[in-house]
């Protein structure tokens, strides 16, 4: 089994807990929310892409000394703004694979962090249960059918895509993640991407 057990008070708090140290020593920006981590760091020189190498190292040891290990399948690689060099790194002995757009905490972004696609999928499904509704309702009251428009009218992946707390696109950045088995809609839109 692996991942933080679903349904228990006590287990968030249990892991928030032992991951507590897995930021000692790392040079670059390292957010953890419930069982991800992001690592991202700024890559417009050699040293940059360095740094990230060095903090990836750092972690596999963690997870080594801990007893733990980081599912290398869900880790991922985007990279981040105009002329990113796109540097390869790798976690153990293992390349990490690249990805040109990544679904984070419920926010689908791409390389360029354009959420259009993100915003365009909620529309679309918000879309299709608009038309279930039309379809199974049969009364064409005003009343009676604005309430339950309402609800599906806002998705709210789209609405928080905009204050997720991306970095600004100036800068170049690679950003590696991770998630050891937790369940997708068990986390929450709004939170920092990066």
């Amino acid at each position: 089994m692996s991942g933080v057990p679903q349904g228990l008070v006590l287990g968030p708090v249990l892991f928030n807990i032992f991951v507590g140290d897995m930021d000692s020593g790392i040079k670059c920006n390292l957010s953890k929310f419930a069982d991800d981590i992001k690592l991202c760091g700024v890559v417009n020189t050699l040293e940059g892409r360095d740094a990230i190498q060095r903090d990836l190292d750092r972690l596999e040891r963690w997870a080594r000394a801990n007893r733990i290990k980081f599912n290398k399948a869900k880790c991922k690689v985007l990279h981040v703004g105009q002329g990113n060099p796109k540097h390869n790194y790798r976690l153990g002995g293992e390349w990490i694979e690249s990805s040109p757009e990544e679904k984070d905490l419920g926010v689908l972004v791409d390389e360029k962090l354009n959420m259009s696609r993100q915003c365009a999928l909620a529309a679309q499904k918000a879309n299709h249960v608009l038309g279930c509704i039309k379809s199974s309702v049969t009364s064409r009251s005003r009343e009676g059918i604005l309430p339950l428009y309402s609800p599906p009218a806002r998705p709210p992946s789209c609405s928080t895509a905009s204050s997720s707390g991306v970095p600004s696109t100036r800068k170049t950045w690679s950003c590696w993640s991770e998630s050891r088995g937790g369940h997708e809609g068990d986390q929450r839109a709004g939170a920092p991407l990066l």
